[in-house]
């Protein structure tokens, strides 16, 4: 019984792998064949840039293509065991105030705030009015703001979990701010 547990498991592996090297290649064939479009053709080129340097890049609309026509991203759990997340927090706090696009709220001190939905960090930087901010672009689409936080660890482009550890509120207090295709949301619908 173990030994037909063992050939199936390899089985699993090597179709997933070479799903993977398939998906890598296809990737890379796409990226060479773009490069030579821009390269050759200064029109294309233009679009191009107006396109990725001009336009604010949603990866959710990205990954639900990949996902249509890929099918899903071959994650490291497909191929080892998962592990369990040591910080897994709701948010909590004392009092929300509404403040400038988005909502204060006033936390315990040394509040470790949690990631409210799956995401990609796509900014990491100081924001006028509000401090040290770290933007995720949730798997839902919404621009997240955390701001007024100290962030140790995250990178540009990190995938953060639901309920993952983002960062420590500074002085007992963050802001959040939500926003969508460039409108801000009325911050009551996400806390």
């Amino acid at each position: 019984m173990d030994t037909r547990r063992t050939v199936k498991k390899k089985l699993v592996l090597k179709k997933s792998v070479r799903s993977f090297i398939s998906r890598v290649l296809l990737t890379v064939i796409i990226f060479l064949v773009g490069m030579i479009l821009v390269k050759s053709d200064s029109k294309i080129k233009n679009i191009i840039l107006e396109q990725v340097y001009n336009k604010n890049f949603e990866f959710t609309k990205m990954r639900k293509i990949y996902k249509k026509y890929f099918g899903n991203i071959l994650s490291i759990d497909q191929l080892a065991m998962k592990d369990q997340q040591v910080f897994q927090e709701k948010l909590s706090y004392q009092k929300a105030n509404s403040y400038l696009d988005g909502v204060k709220l006033s936390v315990s001190e040394n509040y470790m705030v949690p990631v409210l939905e799956s995401g990609i960090v796509i900014f990491i930087g100081e924001k006028e009015g509000y401090g040290n901010t770290v933007v995720v672009e949730q798997i839902d689409g919404i621009d997240v703001y955390y701001s007024n936080i100290s962030t140790d660890g995250i990178k540009l482009y990190d995938y953060l979990e639901k309920g993952s550890l983002l960062g420590e509120a500074q002085d007992k207090k963050i802001y959040l701010v939500f926003q969508k295709d460039g409108k801000y949301l009325n911050y009551k619908d996400y806390i």
